[in-house]
């Protein structure tokens, strides 16, 4: 990704795709992530901008995931 800003909160996402260090990202070995988080993403950032791991666990804790 292109992008280190996560869509959602607009802090470093922390990804590491595209990278040396690919693979090995938390991304990577978070499994799957909830899809409705997906939908709070906005169009214009959508297959561009990670999500980062702050998001993902606070969209978990909030929707009982």
């Amino acid at each position: 990704m292109a992008n280190k800003y996560c869509p959602l909160c607009g802090e470093d996402n922390k990804c590491m795709a595209g990278t040396v260090e690919h693979g090995n990202c938390w991304c990577d070995r978070e499994g799957e992530f909830p899809n409705g988080i997906f939908k709070l993403v906005p169009t214009e950032s959508r297959g561009k901008h990670c999500i980062c791991k702050k998001c993902v666990n606070k969209y978990r804790e909030e929707a009982g995931d």
